[in-house]
């Protein structure tokens, strides 16, 4: 028989627990998110102890992966679903979770496996118009309107899905925890009770989690540890393109990315990215570089853009848009003291157009090219590439996979490059040029 014990308050944001209330929370330091929890004391079950098997007598390969049947999700998945993984999809409202997870879960019952879809926020009805829409029409697709845990559980067991699908999680509870669907003891009480579920029944299941104002999935951080995989749906409101992005992958890497672009039938897969984020550069224009990073195995290329002008302020403004603002503040500085440009005074805005956030180092010297050539208004060749690592003494340094960025390059029509000296990993046939620091770099254009 289980007894009450003590109160317990949880951090909404963190998941910190103590026994006492606090107005803000000790460990992530957030305003008002600490709610009292019942706490009931279970006594210990009696079971034999479980037996450990050595290493060498596991099989590898046992259950082969499940093909989502889109591409770009299963590039980013590292090759498609590995049976009794939990994947956890998080996004912003409207970027298209649910759409993503339904074309998928069409996809995958069109070849002969059962999928369970289940959603806490909508009807079937309005599930059934939304595939209609999309496309995602499969017989083996079934619809459940549910919210209570120990019913999807029960309605799985019968059915026996290849894959489940949770949306969302903060609408689901089980009637064993005293709060309300969303909290953080209901969160993780259902996550935990779905991935022992899944795991006794070799069944794949995805999650689908809001996120909140900060960008991070709603609830404890917990969540995300007890998860297999971690994808992040990202896009800017005004492109109608989609990057599905891996934070953390047990069974891949966490460094691949998906690109989709949102139509009125659905989301469609990008095959080509380089293409999208290059196709409407304009020509003639100052402040306007190409580059080469490396989202996981794959080359892309990207147009970086910058504004320099002349502050009406006394404290300038500097912005960045998918970079990091203190690396920008960084190169700026270099650009001052190592190239003689004045940039202390100025308006410096930087954007990476198409959306997408870039945290490689070899893009720094797309980005001080980009801010000379504004700084100076003399636009650089329309087919010209450049990248490579700054360091604080201005020197350049090389970058890994170079010849894999150029290839990419000359597919898309660039015949020159700017690269570090000293680069030659398998280069191809284009014009190289190449400098030991940023003043040389500089010195070639301006």
């Amino acid at each position: 028989m289980a007894r009450r014990r003590g109160p317990l308050f949880r951090c909404q944001e963190c998941g910190y627990q103590s026994p006492k209330w606090f107005g803000r929370c000790p460990a992530c330091s957030s305003w008002g998110t600490m709610v009292e929890e019942i706490q009931e004391k279970t006594p210990p079950s009696k079971r034999r102890p479980p037996e450990a098997s050595p290493i060498t007598s596991v099989e590898a390969e046992r259950y082969p992966r499940l093909k989502t049947g889109i591409g770009e999700l299963d590039q980013v998945l590292g090759g498609g679903l590995v049976p009794a993984s939990l994947v956890l999809i998080g996004g912003d409202p409207g970027i298209g979770k649910s759409t993503l997870v339904l074309q998928a879960a069409a996809a995958l019952a069109q070849t002969g496996e059962k999928v369970l879809y289940v959603s806490g926020e909508e009807s079937p009805e309005q599930i059934r118009l939304r595939a209609e829409r999309v496309g995602a029409l499969a017989k083996d697709l079934l619809i459940l309107s549910e919210t209570v845990l120990e019913a999807i559980t029960a309605a799985a067991e019968d059915l026996s899905p290849a894959l489940l699908i949770i949306d969302s999680i903060q609408t689901i509870r089980t009637e064993e925890v005293a709060s309300a669907p969303g909290s953080v003891a209901q969160v993780r009480e259902c996550t935990a009770r779905l991935l022992d579920f899944i795991k006794a029944r070799q069944m794949s299941l995805f999650i689908i989690g809001h996120v909140t104002k900060e960008g991070a999935i709603a609830g404890p951080r917990v969540l995300e540890h007890l998860v297999d995989t971690v994808l992040y749906f990202e896009g800017e409101g005004g492109h109608p393109y989609r990057i599905l992005r891996a934070v953390k992958n047990r069974f891949g890497s966490t460094q691949e990315i998906g690109v989709f672009e949102m139509r009125e039938t659905g989301l469609v897969p990008v095959t080509n990215p380089s293409w999208i984020f290059v196709s409407e550069r304009p020509a003639g224009v100052s402040g306007s570089v190409v580059t080469a990073c490396l989202e996981g195995t794959r080359p892309l290329l990207v147009e970086i853009q910058a504004l320099v002008g002349t502050s009406p302020w006394g404290t300038p403004r500097r912005t960045a848009i998918g970079l990091d603002p203190y690396r920008v503040s960084l190169l700026v500085a270099i650009l001052e003291r190592r190239a003689g440009l004045r940039l202390y005074d100025r308006d410096i805005f930087i954007n990476v157009v198409g959306g997408i956030r870039l945290a490689e180092t070899a893009v720094d010297l797309a980005v001080a090219l980009a801010l000379a050539s504004s700084h100076l208004d003399r636009p650089l060749p329309s087919d010209l590439l450049a990248f490579g690592e700054i360091g604080l003494a201005g020197e350049l340094r090389r970058v890994g996979r170079a010849g894999d960025r150029l290839r990419e390059a000359q597919k898309m029509g660039f015949r020159r490059a700017l690269v570090p000296r000293g680069t030659s990993e398998n280069l191809p046939d284009m014009e190289i040029l190449t400098a030991d620091s940023l003043k040389e770099a500089l010195d070639l254009f301006f």
